[in-house]
């Protein structure tokens, strides 16, 4: 875990998350096998308490998380993704498309059914729900997207797109793929801008495309991470490492 490091100061740490595992532990006598939360401790860095979720990304999904280091500062962190502070792109590879360029979807969510707490589904009754798009890159039958979620809803970006007509490739529950042997949610938590302190620059931190996604984004133009010159130099602009 502390390899997937991406950033660290006295407040917070961002990680690269890695598809496929659960950010926190489920219920007691549920099973629900390892979590993300289960490597903390070796991320407390000399201080007495482990790092605690400032929020939360699908099992599924993989790049950007947040952690706040102690108290303080999961308070904090905590009242700027609750007021939608925090500037996060994600990017995903869609079967199909949009027909133009960029745009925004704005379709209100609610619960798809009470037995199943995190299924959403678009109800005109449900909570706003916002989000912007553009299109990164193309290829048949498929659209790169760098999503900007201006809401923070549980499963946005997945209802949104499957609901707009273009379901995010791997999406088992809102799109086409099998529930086993798919080729893996193609959802990237790209990018994390967070103003933390008052006085600095908000910090920016990129997380690299996990594998089961570059060949897709590769034949929809990505070329490759040539751009992010390192780990250090992007997640680490000025901010003290401690």
């Amino acid at each position: 875990m502390v390899s997937r490091l991406l950033y660290r100061d006295g407040l917070m740490l961002i990680i690269d998350k890695p598809a496929g595992l659960s950010v926190h532990k489920g219920p007691p006598g549920r099973g629900g096998g390892p979590s993300l939360e289960d490597h903390f401790d070796v991320l407390r860095f000399g201080l007495p308490r482990m790092p605690s979720l400032a929020h939360r990304l699908d099992k599924e999904t993989s790049g950007c998380l947040v952690l706040g280091r102690h108290r303080k500062a999961l308070a904090n962190l905590g009242d700027l993704f609750r007021y939608n502070k925090v500037g996060k792109t994600y990017w995903a590879v869609v079967e199909g498309g949009p027909a133009a360029d960029e745009g925004r979807i704005d379709l209100p969510l609610g619960k798809r059914d009470d037995n199943r707490g995190w299924w959403m589904k678009h109800d005109p009754n449900g909570l706003p729900s916002s989000t912007i798009w553009k299109v990164m890159g193309r290829t048949e039958g498929l659209t790169w997207l760098a999503l900007e979620p201006i809401t923070g809803r549980t499963h946005q970006l997945r209802v949104h797109c499957a609901e707009t007509g273009f379901p995010i490739l791997g999406d088992d529950i809102y799109g086409k793929a099998p529930r086993r042997g798919g080729p893996g949610l193609h959802l990237h938590a790209r990018e994390i801008v967070v103003p933390l302190y008052k006085n600095k620059p908000p910090i920016k931190v990129t997380a690299p495309v996990p594998p089961h996604m570059r060949e897709r984004l590769t034949a929809c133009g990505w070329k490759g991470e040539e751009s992010l010159v390192s780990r250090a130099s992007e997640a680490r602009p000025g901010t003290p490492v401690s």
